[in-house]
């Protein structure tokens, strides 16, 4: 179950260096996942907040029809929640906060994450999934610490990317395919082309209320939907920056 978000945040490309990860599959049967921050590594989530339940995330629709229209035109209504989306996410430079993610099959799993931009990202599972997925600003580390071994995707080929933008402007810098809103969701949905793997789309769904973002899912080519939402975020929060450094040489299992 872990593996799940690590294929929507690689966006299915090929990774460019392996060491023997297992390769996610589509839909696989569900399994417990979940893995946990050693205590000198855990960063505390929101202090002094009142700590959030985790949600339950919205899942799409399987049978909808998203145009994939490169042209595709927006009214001035769409227009602005789009612009409202990207001012949201330019305006992010730290975020921290726990998510839960319904795969493919509909299991769940749930985890913290880490967030420092640009580039920047961390994201654990509960115990006793084994796997941590971390960016560096250039690269994307899918980690299994069970097999003491990693998969290296280039960031640029990744949905994670829009999310780590220091700036955005969704309709100018992606190819944005709808864009709705109603009185709980702004929901813009990015897709891409890609000749070797095929078509792949990311629905980015924020607050209309608060603005805040509430959860994204990643549609892989094979039609497979991976929904992640996120609650208990902090943006005013100091991260360490050893959360998100990748060791392109060795990886070793840590001692328990």
């Amino acid at each position: 179950m872990a593996l799940l978000i690590a294929t929507s945040l690689a966006g299915f490309a090929t990774p460019a260096l392996s060491q023997n990860v297992p390769v996610p599959k589509p839909a696989p049967k569900a399994r417990e996942g979940g893995v946990q921050m050693s205590a000198q590594d855990k960063v505390p989530m929101t202090t002094g907040a009142t700590q959030q339940a985790p949600p339950n995330p919205v899942i799409p629709n399987p049978n909808r029809n998203v145009p994939a229209n490169v042209f595709a035109t927006f009214d001035a209504n769409q227009k602005a929640q789009a612009a409202r989306v990207s001012s949201y996410l330019s305006s992010l430079q730290t975020l921290v906060g726990n998510f839960v993610q319904v795969g493919p099959d509909g299991s769940k799993t749930k985890g913290d994450f880490y967030i420092q931009k640009p580039g920047k990202v961390r994201f654990e599972y509960d115990d006793p999934s084994p796997i941590a997925i971390v960016a560096d600003g250039s690269s994307l580390a899918v980690r299994d610490r069970k097999l003491a071994t990693q998969d290296i995707y280039p960031l640029s080929q990744t949905p994670l990317r829009f999310l780590l933008s220091d700036r955005i402007d969704l309709l100018k810098d992606t190819n944005v395919v709808s864009v709705t809103a109603d009185d709980v969701f702004i929901s813009v949905t990015i897709e891409e082309k890609q000749a070797l793997i095929g078509t792949s789309r990311l629905m980015l769904m924020v607050g209309t209320k608060d603005g805040q973002l509430k959860q994204w899912t990643v549609t892989d080519p094979q039609g497979y939907d991976t929904t992640v939402a996120v609650y208990n975020l902090d943006s005013s929060k100091k991260v360490d920056p050893g959360l998100f450094k990748i060791d392109f040489t060795n990886y070793i299992t840590p001692a328990n």
